[in-house]
């Protein structure tokens, strides 16, 4: 009868991670390789948003890259991705201190993940009294986990005065979380914590640091179009065009 029961529980988990809707609260997409992309869900001004994160499948287990936005996905997410490939979740990365990127820190540490954050993400989560990572890394660094090698680059202010991005140069993937705006964005949406003139300049600064990029995954909306980051740098121009022309 247990038996039984632990096959019902894993075609479950195997039913939620494969067969997905457009309206499904949890959303994975295979990328290229071992990179999954997996949605989310959230309420923005009465509109519901998506947000996009990474997962890296290794050698040594999973590396999330951002938390789900639905704190209801928390636990979905680690189901899913067992069901899918029979391995745990070991590591978090935060891009940085926003709530759909940090949010999940407490949840994660307390199912033993290790967890990651710059020190500025740190110092803001710190001064808010949210949850914090358990380990706090440079703004330049890179890790080797089992067969993968990446490397989490702060490229200075933009959306958040704390985002990263993250760049695995062997299969040209580059996750930018927040930092970069969907091709779809029709502005740089909030701007609370931005710095839209220096945003400028970080985006040249991956640009010119991360080379010919196959993959480029923004923090919400469509994340197939590789014209993502150029779009940034597009809206930040128009922004910063319009600011000048209404002083």
């Amino acid at each position: 009868m247990r038996k039984l029961a632990s096959i019902i529980l894993f075609l479950v988990a195997v039913s939620n991670s494969f067969g997905q809707s457009k309206n499904s609260p949890l959303q994975i997409s295979h990328l290229t390789g071992d990179f999954y992309v997996y949605r989310t869900f959230n309420d923005y001004k009465g509109n519901k948003i998506s947000a996009n994160a990474l997962y890296l499948v290794t050698d040594k287990g999973v590396v999330l890259f951002d938390a789900p936005w639905d704190k209801t996905q928390f636990q979905p997410l680690l189901d899913s991705i067992k069901a899918k490939h029979n391995k745990d979740v070991v590591m978090l990365f935060a891009t940085h201190s926003h709530e759909d990127r940090a949010g999940g820190f407490d949840f994660y540490k307390k199912k033993g993940i290790k967890t990651y954050s710059i020190k500025l993400t740190d110092d803001i989560l710190k001064k808010s009294k949210e949850p914090r990572a358990k380990f706090i890394i440079p703004n330049d660094t890179t890790f080797t986990v089992g067969q993968h090698k990446f490397e989490v680059y702060y490229p200075g202010k933009g959306h958040a005065p704390d985002n990263i991005v993250v760049w695995f140069d062997k299969e040209k993937v580059l996750y930018g979380g927040c930092f970069v705006k969907s091709a779809d964005a029709q502005d740089l949406g909030y701007l609370g914590d931005s710095d839209v003139k220096e945003w400028k300049k970080s985006i040249s600064n991956i640009k010119t640091k991360f080379k010919n990029p196959k993959f480029i995954i923004p923090g919400h909306d469509d994340w197939k179009n590789i014209e993502s980051l150029n779009h940034t740098g597009k809206l930040v121009n128009e922004y910063l065009a319009k600011k000048s022309s209404d002083k």
